[in-house]
């Protein structure tokens, strides 16, 4: 028997069948492409951000100025001359010293202690007044004028027999002259009258002598007038070659006690009192005599020593007998006969020799002196060596390239050496230029 037909069954539901697998490769289907394109962009992006950090470092590096080589001193400061005994002749009474500016030497006869020291004051007052009131060589300078107490002084001077040169009311006279008469004829009126015109007033004038003695180191020199009349100006023979050695320096000074006479207007011509000027290579400096004082000079000699011109300094103080400044005046020319010989000279920087080195990438490289040095010498001195870098060195520089100087010192005495590269500063490679 058929089964009856059913209208209904044509709306029921067809068997449930499983979907097909999903095909891999490029006939994936596209939602599935989409997916996985979405999570390749973060490592790309990553990528990408690493290889231009990477190139913006590298051009960074390869644009950027590298720093400097670096150089330093392969130099010790100090080359010491070695020390020995050496006799010289001292006078028996007062005080001695003897000084060789150029070398920095100063010597003295012994434990010192401060003493009248007559004119030789005067040292001191021209020191301060050429400080306050410079004078090139040859020229006049402002013009002083003369005043009642001024003139008051002269008579005063003349009157007590002390040294003066003569003045007159309202005369004018310029600095130079004025100069001149107190260091050639020792004018003790002329010390007083620069004295005035440099400060006002003699005690502020004072004031400045003995700020100055104490600026140079004159620890045993004080003054109360500035022409060494009074007794209470004092000092010791190696303070005055102290103040000497400056004096000598200002050509104005030098070229003054090396006249053995000067002219005036009103004064006309006087003599020095400088006992040995002019002999056996004396040009200059002062002498002085008071009776609390004795006599005493302090001495300026030119010697060759080692080919070299070379200045001596001595001062005697203290002396007693009929001819005081003569008798100083010896026992100072003595003291620098005798010191001349023992002058010696020194190499005190070799030529060739390692004075610096040269870091740069990790090479270090020597650095060395274009010549050698040799100074004049006394035993027990020490020079001086410094090293100065160059203020820029190239970061390729080539052999001979200077990197910087050696300046050496010695009492008044200085010479700079350059100092050359030994060998080429490798060049970078562009690797160690970039990392």
């Amino acid at each position: 028997m058929v089964a009856p037909f059913r209208l209904d069954s044509l709306h029921e539901p067809a068997p449930s069948v499983p979907p097909p697998a999903p095909e891999h490769g490029r006939h994936a289907p596209r939602s599935h492409r989409r997916h996985r394109s979405r999570r390749r962009w973060p490592f790309l992006l990553a990528l990408l951000l690493l290889v231009a950090g990477v190139g913006a470092f590298v051009g960074v590096r390869l644009h950027t100025p590298e720093p400097a080589p670096a150089v330093t001193s392969a130099l010790t400061r100090t080359v010491r001359v070695p020390a020995k005994a050496v006799t010289l002749p001292w006078p028996t009474t007062g005080q001695g010293a003897v000084a060789v500016p150029s070398i920095g030497m100063t010597a003295a006869s012994g434990p010192e202690k401060a003493a009248p020291v007559a004119s030789l004051t005067k040292l001191m007052t021209a020191y301060v007044v050429l400080h306050d009131h410079p004078l090139a060589l040859r020229q006049s300078g402002p013009t002083i004028t003369v005043n009642q107490a001024e003139l008051n002084d002269y008579e005063s001077d003349t009157v007590n027999d002390d040294s003066n040169a003569q003045v007159t009311l309202n005369e004018q006279i310029s600095e130079e002259d004025v100069l001149g008469g107190m260091l050639v004829h020792s004018a003790d009126n002329y010390a007083d009258l620069l004295a005035t015109w440099d400060a006002g007033s003699i005690p502020l004038f004072v004031a400045k002598m003995n700020a100055d003695a104490v600026r140079l180191g004159m620890h045993h020199s004080h003054f109360v007038d500035p022409s060494g009349v009074n007794p209470g100006s004092e000092s010791t023979a190696s303070d005055l070659l102290r103040v000497a050695a400056l004096d000598m320096a200002d050509p104005t000074f030098a070229s003054m006690v090396s006249m053995s006479s000067i002219t005036l207007p009103v004064a006309g011509t006087i003599s020095t009192y400088t006992p040995m000027l002019g002999l056996q290579g004396v040009i200059g400096v002062k002498s002085g005599y008071t009776s609390q004082a004795g006599g005493g000079d302090v001495l300026a000699v030119d010697r060759t020593v080692h080919g070299k011109s070379v200045l001596l300094l001595a001062a005697v103080t203290g002396q007693t007998g009929p001819i005081v400044l003569a008798q100083a005046g010896l026992h100072a020319l003595a003291l620098v006969d005798a010191v001349a010989p023992l002058i010696g000279t020194t190499q005190v920087l070799a030529g060739h020799q390692v004075a610096a080195h040269v870091s740069e990438a990790g090479h270090r490289l020597a650095a060395t002196t274009a010549s050698s040095v040799s100074m004049l010498t006394w035993p027990g001195v020490s020079a001086t060596r410094v090293f100065v870098p160059a203020r820029h060195v190239a970061d390729q520089a080539r052999r001979g390239t200077p990197v910087g100087t050696v300046v050496v010192s010695l009492g008044s005495q200085r010479m700079a050496v350059p100092v050359l590269l030994e060998k080429d500063i490798p060049a970078q490679t562009l690797l160690r230029r970039i990392f």
